[in-house]
């Protein structure tokens, strides 16, 4: 990824992470007003920032968050007191001559900490493969996919413009929002030889539409009264629960 691009995702990063915070700050010192013109900012300079990646960088589908968190246990070398050494682990391991087992030396333990239960050879597979996959360039998206991601990006933006529009006891908010994001991942559906975070950012996508039932007016009219049924019961019958469900 070229500077100006690792930039952009850094920033995007800094939104997602202070976003929360910054909307209830703004609530507690400006009242509600403060509070949807900081959600309105934040989530326009959130699309300001995926266009320009998407359109103009060509980073495909993007995930989130837009930088996948370091996996530093993955990342340890295998054998951090000989770096100099070989790397192919055959002066670390000793065969068996009659059982033809491979076990580690002694002299190449690591520390307890960076300790990996298995042998070098299948520590450097499992090294190499998870760096082929995090590498792997982004899918190019043709003209349907990039109006689909398009979507899901602007959705935010136009879920607030009709909660301005029709109010948030509105059913219109709520249907327009779950209409595009079932419409983004119908279009994105056909888009094949997705790389490994794709497809687990096409997962999430589809598992967070479960959301929208928690989600006014879904939930005041249907999901609360249900809910809090099942944890009434929870409480009354299955010991040791109460304490939490009530």
């Amino acid at each position: 990824q070229s500077l100006p691009q690792q930039k952009l995702l850094t920033w995007l990063s800094v939104l997602e992470c202070v976003e929360v915070f910054a909307e209830m700050g703004t609530a507690r010192a400006w009242g509600e007003m403060g509070r949807w013109t900081i959600i309105v900012l934040i989530q326009l300079a959130k699309a300001i920032l995926r266009l320009l990646l998407l359109l103009w960088y060509k980073a495909g589908i993007q995930t989130s968050p837009p930088i996948v968190p370091l996996n530093r246990e993955q990342q340890q070398p295998l054998h951090p007191q000989h770096m100099e050494g070989s790397s192919s682990g055959k002066d670390q391991t000793y065969v068996g001559k009659r059982s033809s087992r491979v076990v580690r030396s002694l002299q190449s333990t690591p520390s307890l900490q960076s300790r990996y239960w298995g042998s070098p050879q299948q520590r450097e597979e499992s090294q190499s493969r998870r760096a082929e996959e995090m590498n792997q360039p982004p899918t190019p998206l043709g003209l349907q996919e990039t109006i689909a991601e398009s979507i899901y990006i602007a959705r935010p933006l136009l879920h607030l413009l009709s909660l301005g529009v029709w109010g948030q006891r509105s059913w219109k908010p709520w249907l327009l929002s779950a209409t595009l994001d079932v419409s983004s991942l119908s279009l994105l559906s056909d888009l094949k030889d997705l790389n490994r975070r794709e497809r687990a950012e096409l997962r999430r996508r589809t598992i967070l539409l479960l959301y929208y039932l928690l989600r006014s007016p879904f939930y005041d009219r249907y999901s609360e009264g249900r809910i809090l049924f099942l944890l009434r019961l929870l409480a009354d019958y299955v010991p040791g629960l109460g304490f939490v469900t009530r």
